[in-house]
């Protein structure tokens, strides 16, 4: 998946490996809808970074993605913790503005810093109908949660959860794809 790309994104579980293929056809294949708010656990088997992502560009940010997605929330805020780096700064803010606590949501985006996934995510989020203005504005984006997830079953939810499993998407294969990609 190239980041400047400005075709949808096409996300195959099996890209990232047989392993994580499996785990993530448990819920969905990587595809289902994430609620906004933290939801309850889906998959409680035990996984280590190294042996999920071993050639990933950022193999513990990749794991507290896949965490994130099924609702491992304590696990998914550890391990960004832990990984100390931008994406799990980026991960960090997801996990918080999903707590939610969009003012800790924002430190972290203020930690993480212009990502190279912004790009495309701004151009899926605007092909969908969210206007993230000229640049991807997580700022922004937390408020756009915030307000969608006080209106429950509205427009602006189903839209907010789609930007944000595309957001999910990217900033995953950005973190468990290798150096290379």
């Amino acid at each position: 998946m190239s980041f400047d790309m400005l075709e949808g994104v096409d996300f195959q579980a099996a890209d990232y490996g047989e392993e994580v293929a499996r785990i993530l056809d448990l819920d969905g294949g990587g595809t289902r809808p994430m609620t906004l708010v933290r939801g309850a656990c889906t998959v409680r088997e035990p996984w280590r970074a190294g042996d999920l992502f071993p050639d990933a560009r950022a193999p513990e940010a990749a794991l507290a993605g896949l965490c994130l997605y099924f609702s491992r929330w304590d696990e998914a805020h550890e391990t960004a913790d832990s990984a100390q780096s931008p994406e799990g700064c980026y991960w960090h803010a997801i996990v918080h503005r999903m707590e939610p606590d969009p003012g800790n949501s924002a430190y972290w985006f203020r930690r993480a810093g212009r990502h190279a996934i912004f790009p495309k995510l701004r151009a899926e989020a605007a092909r969908l109908g969210y206007d993230a203005g000229r640049e991807w504005d997580p700022f922004g984006f937390v408020e756009y949660c915030e307000s969608a997830r006080k209106r429950p079953q509205s427009e602006e939810e189903s839209l907010a959860m789609r930007v944000q499993l595309i957001e999910w998407q990217l900033l995953f294969d950005y973190c468990a794809r290798g150096r290379s990609r």
